[in-house]
């Protein structure tokens, strides 16, 4: 039967309105993959997810309502600071406690980006690795600070440091539930393997929540410490070192 051109159009259009009721089930059910869909912390990696990550640096709006999805009830603080250190976008970092992991020293503040990292970092990428690891959960994690009003490397000369608006932080190690300590300074480059291995493998995966991140592969200033930061460069890129 040679169908009509009214009916062969009638059969195409068909056929484009099932494929795209198709794909916005499919999309409806892999929001990963939809950039219209708001982020989620259960959400896994999709095709999407670095725009939607992106957004938590650029949006603060964006980047609270992540936390108030995602349960984190963060309180903003008045902005602190001035000039190249202004501090407008601050914040106790809660998600962590949230998260069943407590920073040590406690109390510090950041940005809501660095609040959103963090919580993406645990839940994506610390604590299965620790599992896999050492068959444990990290309950604390030990930083070296947040804010710090200086330029990067600490002259008087170059552009500033992220951690000159609180944009930054740096992490030394990690507490195991059983009581075990990694640290970056110690276990980076030491006999344990596993540790060496477990601190390689979380560098790498905070690679997918911030915007820099530089492990003692980059250089000496970072041999204690993985400096993590939300750093809004155009186009999106990263660094991971």
């Amino acid at each position: 039967m040679v169908l009509s051109r009214f009916d062969q159009m009638a059969l195409v259009a068909l056929l484009i309105g099932s494929a795209l009721l198709m794909g916005k089930v499919w999309l409806h059910d892999h929001p990963e993959h939809d950039p219209g869909a708001p982020l989620t912390l259960a959400e896994p990696d999709g095709w999407a997810t670095p725009r939607k990550v992106h957004a938590l640096r650029t949006d603060r709006a964006a980047c609270r309502a992540f936390l108030d999805r995602s349960g984190i009830a963060a309180q903003p603080l008045p902005p602190a600071g001035s000039g190249a250190c202004l501090r407008s976008d601050r914040q106790v970092l809660v998600a962590p406690r949230r998260l069943d992991a407590r920073l040590a020293p406690a109390g510090a503040q950041a940005t809501c980006a660095i609040d959103a990292g963090l919580a993406r970092w645990l839940s994506h990428g610390v604590q299965s690795a620790a599992q896999a690891a050492f068959g444990a959960r990290v309950t604390g994690i030990e930083h070296l600070g947040t804010a710090n009003c200086r330029r990067i490397g600490g002259g008087e000369q170059g552009n500033w440091s992220e951690h000159a608006t609180g944009n930054a932080i740096d992490i030394a190690g990690f507490v195991l539930a059983d009581g075990r300590r990694i640290s970056v300074r110690r276990d980076w480059s030491g006999k344990d393997a596993a540790a060496s291995a477990f601190l390689r493998t979380v560098r790498d995966e905070a690679c997918r929540s911030f915007s820099t991140v530089l492990s003692p592969d980059y250089n000496a200033a970072h041999a204690d410490h993985l400096h993590l930061d939300q750093a809004q460069r155009a186009g999106g890129w990263g660094a991971c070192r």
